[in-house]
């Protein structure tokens, strides 16, 4: 179909079909293997509508292979004479079974749709049940973060009205970490398929830390110093809250993920990115622009340090993890953050009693104590660690993220019915600023391919639907006489 004997020529149709329909399992690597087909080709003549459905196929494969979106002249050719499979002459070959390859991690493929006459009409993205699903779960774990970082912000605003002893609130509120790995086995039992015991779960997540597993000296080298970092994190942040609004707190938390970048690219030597460089630059700027919200008062000015700190503490613990300890799975993590609160026990409970007996950290008698803001705290708190470690099982990475910078509005209305805070113009720029820059942040290392693809592929889509357009106006009335008039060729 679609390959005519050539006049003063052999007959070469079947030839060709037998040449171009030649099993991918004997693919050449060579022009020089398929020099009888190329010799071939000047005895190929193709109907119009194949040479269509060619054009619109080789446009589509050189703009979605390669790094830049170009092929080799070599693959072009093994294409046309229908190596490795690509046979778009046959018959059983149609544009609705033509992949696509999607533009982003979190898009799914785009089937082409196809008018009553076979021609593409409109193009939707599809997406499958797993990534619908995915997105649902997506869509809680945004809502669980929002909710439990913001809610826990709240509650600890709301307990240091009866308690002030922010140090001991942490010291309560990260003893509770100790849970993580009894959490984790619980659902390890429930879902896997392959039971181990406590003892034999322990032993494979202690292969983390080496080949002699979780010794004393790794748990002083690799776990004791990110235990110092956790608590003086949550301290700082929690001493913050009682000298500025938690808007301004929360907002200004954001910025870690900066630090974040500039500490990896400094230390782990991460590649360079503009557009993160930019977030940077706009997150210190909106730490400036905080400040002078409020006038350069010293209340603030502490406050705003307190929180910047916080931020840089929870930089260098995500930095020095990565290139200390590398990336750890579900249960690595949950054994590492239970070390923590076990090192928290033995270690920093010192503290809380050293502030109690010099009174800097002082309650009148142990009933006075809001346990019940206290529990709820560090269990919202709890919450929002597990979610943020192990939500990566569900949903994207990106999401989860989100959700913190979704707490900044949820506590700005908080703050507006509960608190004298003044939004003033500068205020608000400010917290624009610093969630413009978080945003720029979450944008993956290849963002700057994937639109080029992407606006490609609908400029070349746009031009083949107007060229289609046009040619189905022009050759109306012409095909219609064409199917009128009786043809007398032999």
């Amino acid at each position: 179909m679609g390959i005519r004997e050539f006049p003063g020529g052999a007959p070469r149709g079947k030839s060709i079909a037998v040449g171009m329909r030649r099993s991918p399992d004997v693919s050449p690597r060579r022009l020089s293997d398929i020099s009888p087909q190329l010799r071939q080709l000047k005895y190929l003549v193709v109907d119009e509508a194949i040479k269509e459905d060619l054009k619109w196929s080789r446009s589509v494969e050189d703009l979605t292979s390669g790094p830049v979106g170009l092929t080799s002249i070599e693959e072009r050719i093994l294409r046309i004479t229908g190596y490795y499979g690509y046979q778009p002459w046959a018959a059983s070959y149609r544009r609705e079974e033509r992949p696509r390859d999607s533009p982003g991690p979190a898009e799914a493929p785009a089937p082409a749709g196809a008018e009553a006459g076979g021609r593409t009409s409109h193009h939707c993205w599809r997406c499958s049940r797993a990534q619908l699903k995915k997105m649902f779960w997506g869509v809680a774990v945004v809502l669980c973060v929002c909710s439990s970082w913001a809610g826990s912000t709240q509650l600890a605003k709301l307990t240091f009205r009866k308690f002030d002893a922010p140090f001991t609130l942490t010291w309560f509120a990260t003893n509770w970490n100790f849970l993580f790995f009894p959490l984790y086995y619980v659902g390890h039992v429930c879902k896997s398929e392959e039971k181990q015991s406590v003892r034999q779960r322990y032993r494979e997540c202690c292969r983390f830390f080496g080949d002699n597993g979780l010794t004393l000296k790794v748990f002083f080298t690799k776990a004791a110093p990110f235990g110092v970092l956790w608590t003086l994190t949550n301290y700082l942040y929690l001493h913050a809250i009682k000298k500025v609004n938690t808007t301004d707190v929360s907002v200004l938390f954001c910025c870690n993920k900066a630090f974040v970048f500039l500490l990896s690219w400094i230390v782990l030597r991460d590649r360079f990115m503009g557009v993160r460089i930019v977030a940077a630059i706009l997150a210190i700027a909106g730490i400036v622009m905080m400040t002078y919200a409020d006038g350069f008062h010293s209340h603030s000015v502490i406050g705003i340090a307190l929180v910047v700190g916080s931020a840089s503490m929870s930089a260098l613990y995500k930095v020095l993890f990565k290139l200390l300890l590398g990336s750890a799975k579900f249960g690595e993590a949950a054994l590492f953050l239970s070390i923590l609160g076990v090192f928290n026990i033995l270690f920093i409970t010192c503290i809380p009693v050293i502030l109690y007996f010099t009174k800097v950290e002082y309650w009148s008698s142990f009933d006075d104590i809001p346990w019940g803001n206290l529990c709820g705290f560090s269990v919202l708190l709890l919450t929002f660690n597990i979610v943020l470690n192990f939500g990566i099982a569900v949903t994207y990475p990106t999401l989860m993220s989100v959700g913190i910078v979704l707490s900044v509005p949820v506590n700005a209305v908080v703050d507006h019915y509960t608190s004298k805070i003044v939004f003033n113009g500068v205020r608000v720029i400010a917290i624009i600023i610093i969630g413009l820059g978080f945003l720029l942040l979450l944008l993956p290392e290849e963002w700057d391919v994937w639109l080029i693809k992407l606006l490609t592929r609908l400029k070349v889509r746009k031009k083949e639907e107007t060229a289609e357009g046009g040619a189905d106006l022009g050759s109306g009335p012409q095909s219609k006489n064409r199917r009128a008039r009786p043809s007398f060729a032999r």
